[in-house]
């Protein structure tokens, strides 16, 4: 827990944050470590959106990777996301026939790329192989989407499938197991009164 709930006025009751991050194991199957992170509104469980939302995220990620470079992979909507890039002046690559790939974008454009894409299914990788083209990965991902990162991220320090409007991101990763996701998320997170569990 990152944040306890503190007493509400008048009646005694905790009055608990109003955002939560619940990381947790996931079975993806044999041989495939991944962990779950879903950031909600605490009362109504419903996905933190918006710019709070790309705030928060853009926190966790940079958090995640911490010294590694990191890209974002794009794989659907490429025509967007290059338009976007050009009108914000955000650096960017074409990887494949249908992957857009923009290397170690700053804060700013990260939480602007999460903003205005959260309704999409998008990629992010972490890792000293993020800093140069992987030719391998980025042609599967044009033709598998992000199943392609379950070949892959055994490469990286984290392969992340990110379902933004859900509330969803999927962490593939051999490092970050669910308590050392917590140990580096929470001191960056600690600012937006986020309460961060374990369920089950």
């Amino acid at each position: 827990m990152s944040t306890p709930g503190v007493p509400a006025m008048g009646n005694g009751a905790l009055e608990l944050p109003p955002y939560s991050l619940d990381v947790e194991a996931l079975n993806l199957g044999a041989g495939v470590k991944a962990v779950g992170l879903e950031l909600v509104e605490t009362k109504n469980r419903e996905p933190v959106r918006g710019n709070e939302g790309a705030e928060i995220w853009a926190e966790i990620f940079r958090a995640l990777a911490a010294k590694e470079p990191y890209a974002v992979d794009f794989f659907s909507h490429v025509d967007r996301v290059r338009e976007f890039c050009k009108t914000r002046k955000i650096g960017w690559r074409e990887a494949a026939e249908r992957c857009v790939v923009i290397p170690s974008p700053s804060m700013e454009e990260l939480r602007h790329l999460l903003e205005r894409f959260e309704g999409e299914t998008f990629g992010i990788r972490a890792g000293s192989s993020a800093q140069t083209p992987d030719a391998a990965l980025e042609g599967d991902l044009s033709k598998r989407g992000l199943d392609a990162y379950q070949q892959a991220y055994t490469g990286y320090a984290f392969c992340a499938v990110c379902e933004q409007e859900g509330g969803w991101v999927t962490i593939l990763s051999e490092a970050l197991w669910p308590s050392e996701i917590i140990r580096r998320v929470r001191p960056v997170v600690q600012r937006f009164d986020l309460h961060i569990a374990r369920p089950n």
